[in-house]
């Protein structure tokens, strides 16, 4: 069966790298991908009145670049297009960008979303820009790959996974982490950073449930004691130079305590690696 993979673009160099990193990630694999750039205008939102509305011309105008943009893609596109696993669609959509994404998910039934991390502005410093920050917290069907513009493909040597045990996973959830780990034979270190040597008799119930979701990958056990989770996380990937990161993106509790916005950014400084967010589908 055909992996369902959204790309949304805004034509600039950061977008076109997870472009190509999502073409060599998946080489051998049978895809469908959806490149959609959406665009939007300021004053359409009449939430602001005090931006004008754009005329009609404004709006031709910016519809007609952003045409011509994808046209241009399109022909950056066609030795990928050589692959016989791929087949391609391209799009062009109107509206805000997180409402347009979100309905491309929902309508395409979508299995992942890989999203380049800086776009127009390229900001050297900052792994994670605002619009993949929100993404994963607005689009919640289906996870998200962000690849920092740094980052050229290559395999993952590793994809670290940090847990509190605190979550009952799922294995729909975890699909895409043991897919990933499949696909690049990398092995998943499971990360634990906790304040008691002994986990609770909950946490072990969930750890061996995960120990099962993962028993077709190569997993091993890691645990930091006594040192806080953004120091303990960015440590550990640091000291081993891993390459990808993997969550469960609880919301507003794991998602929020270790990758809130500023803590991603201060992580994108130091260690710039691809971040995988899946999602817990109870909350």
């Amino acid at each position: 069966m055909k992996k369902r993979i959204l790309i949304p673009t805004d034509y600039s160099a950061n977008a076109f790298n997870a472009i190509e990193y999502a073409m060599k990630l998946f080489e051998n694999e049978s895809c469908e991908f959806f490149v959609v750039n959406s665009y939007y205008l300021s004053g359409m939102d009449r939430d602001n009145l005090l931006v004008p509305k754009p005329s009609k011309d404004e709006q031709k105008a910016a519809g007609d670049r952003a045409e011509e943009n994808m046209e241009k893609l399109k022909v950056k596109m066609k030795p990928f297009e050589q692959n016989k696993n791929h087949e391609f669609h391209y799009k062009v959509v109107f509206g805000p960008f997180f409402e347009t994404m979100k309905d491309k998910v929902d309508k395409k039934e979508i299995d992942l979303v890989v999203m380049g991390t800086q776009g127009k502005s390229d900001e050297k410093s900052v792994i994670l820009g605002s619009n993949a920050v929100n993404l994963m917290e607005k689009i919640r069907a289906c996870p998200i790959l962000t690849i920092p513009a740094s980052v050229d493909f290559k395999s993952p040597n590793e994809i670290v996974f940090p847990t509190s045990f605190r979550t009952h996973y799922k294995t729909k959830e975890l699909d895409i982490l043991v897919d990933l780990a499949r696909i690049t034979k990398a092995p998943i270190r499971v990360l634990h950073i906790q304040n008691k040597r002994k986990l609770s008799k909950a946490q072990e119930k969930n750890k061996e449930l995960l120990d099962s979701i993962l028993s077709s990958a190569e997993v091993t056990q890691h645990r930091l004691y006594y040192i806080d989770v953004n120091d303990g996380v960015k440590a550990f990937v640091q000291s081993r130079e891993s390459e990808m990161i993997a969550f469960v993106n609880k919301k507003h509790m794991f998602f929020g305590s270790i990758f809130s916005n500023p803590m991603a950014k201060e992580l994108g400084m130091q260690t710039k690696v691809p971040l995988l967010a899946m999602h817990d589908r109870r909350v």
